[in-house]
């Protein structure tokens, strides 16, 4: 039995005060006299009494097991699997392909996030910062209602003291469509920058990353990097030039992230671009920029990070995520809830319940806004690598679906259901769906918000989660449900349609859905209270 028998594999080994120990797969149950036997094929012929011990690990996957070689000068064939020195790389072809089981579920994962910057008044130094990084000309990218407000004209103020050459670019769509895309790619196109600035929320972050790309890569077309299963998926690898985002929201998180979003008008649904190549290479978390926001822009943006704390924390955990990328240029943007993401997330969580219904109800309530940016900027950071999950992935038709409801305090020329409100809507739901899985999270995401868990029942918590939001936004005057937006039991079947599309974060779902289990969370949804 040579080492090119299938039935074992050497998966890792360590050196220890002069002996080996070899970690091995087996595919199935064996006898330790078959181990023996191949484990002999690790030694020099003239020292096959060198293995000293077989057994299996106390805290391990049934089919791994343990050899001990006493002599580490007795086995060169086992130092040369794991070794490409020049003095071992004329043996390492005696290891076949198949000697190591190649994983299903992914065993890492990697964050990612824009450099921050914070503090009142921070927007008046970005002039200097553009100086500092040489640039020519500048695209400032934001929509016509904030090129009127203080946060435009402090950027623009800025640029101007410092001699930065800029042109701007004022006609972005509020929840931006493909077409909106580009019509700024085309600009950025045009104007040969070799900067950009995007002063506003998600929707023109999103679509100044989106013009960023598509002019540093001329020759692509627009599906290229759109996400699959609508777009090519193609991995993003061409330079970008330098974004700085200035986030006039407190919610949406895109200064910290790869992610760009927009509605699909072909399909009626919402798709996006994800790449840690989008994410901008600062983020400038300014909180005088909030205080100019109306209450529903507030509460709506604050129902955005709320379930981006959520969905992340509450996410399928990295390790169980598949597949397992063959390298690491293909791990996704949204990996699964990790040891890191998680504390962001909770913190995030945290400043939510203590400063949203503040920052909605006191417009002059600087510490609430305050906070709120920076839990928007805390919540993106967690789940711009963690990902986020049916919240967001049922939200995207229920945007790109809409009839005829327009958002208070949205001053837009068209059908609207703002971001954080089409993904709040069905959070009650969700959380009492997904918390068979990981329940303790779930109910320590109540406690956080609220809920009085002392006597709680673990199998109860999706229950008391959902219920703990439910209350939570009454108190805030939240739509009744779908309905309010327009929506009836006819309109499950679409739904579902434009949520099956989604599958970048609906995976991530820590239970497994079918579209039945969608058409019940949709038709739950549709009354909230």
């Amino acid at each position: 039995m040579g080492l090119k028998e299938k039935k074992f594999a050497v998966s890792s080994l360590t050196i220890f005060y002069g002996s080996i120990i070899v970690y091995v797969f087996s595919q199935k149950e064996f006898q330790e006299t078959t181990l023996l036997e191949w484990g002999k094929n690790l030694c020099n012929p003239q020292q096959q009494g060198c293995i000293t011990k077989i057994g299996k690990p106390t805290t391990s996957h049934p089919f791994i097991s343990v050899i001990l070689i006493k002599d580490i000068s007795s086995a060169p064939i086992i130092l040369s699997m794991g070794c490409r020195c020049p003095s071992h790389s004329h043996t390492y072809s005696q290891v076949p392909e198949h000697a190591v089981l190649e994983p299903t579920t992914d065993y890492a994962f990697e964050m990612a996030i824009s450099n921050i910057r914070y503090g009142e008044g921070v927007t008046k130094e970005i002039g200097m910062d553009l100086q500092n990084m040489g640039a020519r000309k500048v695209c400032v990218v934001t929509d016509k209602n904030l090129c009127k407000l203080p946060p435009v004209k402090m950027v623009l103020n800025s640029l101007a003291k410092n001699g930065i050459n800029f042109q701007m670019y004022d006609n972005v769509r509020v929840e931006p469509t493909d077409q909106s895309f580009i019509d700024a790619i085309s600009f950025a196109k045009k104007g040969g920058f070799d900067a950009y600035i995007a002063v506003g929320g998600g929707s023109v972050i999103d679509t100044c990353k989106a013009a960023n790309l598509y002019a540093s890569s001329p020759e692509s077309e627009f599906l290229d990097y759109v996400n699959a299963p609508i777009g090519k998926g193609k991995t993003v690898t061409v330079p970008l030039k330098p974004l700085i985002a200035v986030p006039t929201t407190a919610g949406t998180g895109s200064e910290t992230t790869g992610v760009a979003i927009f509605d699909y008008k072909e399909l009626k649904v919402k798709t996006g671009i994800a790449s840690r190549a989008l994410k901008p290479t600062l983020g400038m978390i300014d909180p005088l920029h909030t205080l100019s926001m109306p209450e529903r822009v507030v509460a709506n943006t604050g129902f955005d990070v709320l379930c981006h704390a959520l969905e992340s924390y509450t996410a399928l955990p990295y390790k169980m995520r598949s597949p397992c990328p063959s390298n690491p240029i293909n791990r996704p943007v949204y990996q699964g809830s990790n040891p890191i993401s998680d504390v962001w997330a909770l913190h995030a969580l945290r400043i939510v319940a203590k400063y949203l219904k503040r920052a909605i109800r006191d417009s002059e309530d600087h510490e609430a806004r305050a906070n709120m940016h920076l839990a928007s900027g805390f919540a993106g950071i967690g789940f711009g690598n963690a990902g986020v999950h049916l919240c967001h992935g049922m939200s995207y038709p229920i945007s790109g679906l809409v009839k005829n409801y327009k958002a208070k305090d949205y001053n837009v020329d068209h059908s609207l259901v703002p971001h954080g409100l089409s993904v709040v809507l069905t959070s009650p739901a969700v959380f009492a769906f997904t918390a068979q899985m990981h329940p303790e999270r779930h109910l320590e995401a109540a406690e956080i918000l609220g809920a009085d868990i002392r006597t709680a029942r673990i199998k109860d918590a999706g229950l008391i989660l959902a219920d703990t939001l439910r209350k939570f936004l009454f108190d805030l005057n939240v739509d009744d449900g779908l309905t309010a937006l327009g929506y009836s039991k006819a309109d499950i079947p679409a739904l579902v349609k434009g949520t099956l599309p989604q599958e970048r974060v609906t995976k991530l779902s820590p239970r497994p859905q079918t579209e039945e289990d969608l058409a019940a969370l949709f038709e739950a949804s549709m009354k909230m209270y």
